[in-house]
């Protein structure tokens, strides 16, 4: 996940609108904020962020439900019963899944969308279909080495 100034306000928009749903000002203020996100963000997080500017808790929750629903979000859980959200772009609907790292001393989730993976499947039994749907690595970042 690479944030993107790319994104215009009138951009989101369209995808919102696109994707069936109504286009608010909440609806863009969360798509945007995600949008220009280095990394996944949590409910908390944006609550924090946007409750201030004026935006409910419970709004909030809504539109990260209702984005992720139609495909404009992908809802991550990293292990710690904390789902996070990352914004999808503009391929939301083909663009392939990418791991996360999260460092176990100071919390720190970063994308590894340069990281590409795939599966050898050594048994090809028809039985077997096997799909990537979350790849989650923890470790120590640079900063904590």
């Amino acid at each position: 996940m690479v944030p993107s100034d790319d994104y215009t306000d009138d951009a989101l928009q369209a995808m919102i609108r696109e994707a069936g749903l109504r286009c608010t000002t909440s609806r863009t203020t969360v798509l945007a904020r995600l949008a220009r996100a280095n990394a996944p963000l949590s409910h908390a997080d944006l609550s924090e962020e946007l409750v201030p500017q004026g935006f409910d808790q419970a709004t909030i929750y809504r539109n990260l439900t209702d984005l992720t629903e139609v495909g404009l979000l992908n809802r991550l859980d990293l292990g710690d019963h904390i789902w996070r959200f990352e914004f999808r772009g503009d391929h939301h609907h083909d663009e392939g899944e990418h791991p996360h790292f999260m460092c176990v001393d100071c919390g720190e989730i970063s994308c590894l969308a340069e990281v590409e993976i795939t599966m050898n499947r050594q048994d090809k039994s028809p039985a077997l279909v096997a799909e990537i749907s979350e790849i989650f690595l923890k470790g120590r970042c640079a900063k904590c080495g």
